[in-house]
């Protein structure tokens, strides 16, 4: 009897002890390559319409997820810049932009660059969350406060759309 009642502790501490499987991305990993479309026609500062430079450009993403709702990861931009991405509600995708807004004493003021990005499905254009192949989004470049002797930083904002080509 004791050796039995020490064989099923013994099996149910192995069991409790063992360490989760991972294998199971929980449909969120948007690893893969994505275009990303930003489009200049609707650009916003201050809320008013500006001109703004389309831009397109190619993603390499790889992230990890460790629950359905948390995940990490790096994009690399054909446009030569690397950033970091986490899933928080929305997709983050950040990174800084150096030179971005010029000063009148010929310097430069730095960018925050981020991406606001939501899963939508082009049927019906619900949002979604899991296995996702479109999303679509904010592009928001802002200055620090302060920025070329100016109080109020400078906020650029444009449409976004990502597809999944591979």
């Amino acid at each position: 009897m004791a050796a039995t009642a020490l064989t099923i502790i013994g099996s149910v501490t192995g069991v409790v002890l063992a360490p989760p499987a991972l294998a199971d991305d929980f449909g969120t990993d948007i690893s893969g390559t994505w275009r990303v479309f930003s489009n200049g026609e609707w650009a916003r500062t201050n809320d008013v319409l500006i001109d703004e430079k389309s831009v397109l450009e190619t993603w390499t993403v790889s992230t990890t997820c460790v629950s359905p709702i948390e995940c990490y990861g790096e994009v690399t931009s054909s446009l030569g810049w690397t950033g970091s991405a986490r899933l928080d509600d929305f997709w983050y995708v950040e990174h800084e932009v150096p030179n971005w807004m010029p000063c009148p004493n010929g310097t430069f003021a730095t960018g925050h660059q981020k991406f606001i990005l939501w899963g939508v499905n082009r049927a019906n254009e619900q949002r979604v969350n899991q296995d996702i192949s479109t999303f679509a989004g904010r592009n928001v470049t802002k200055s620090n406060s302060g920025a070329c002797g100016v109080n109020q930083p400078k906020v650029i904002e444009l449409p976004v759309l990502m597809e999944r080509i591979a």
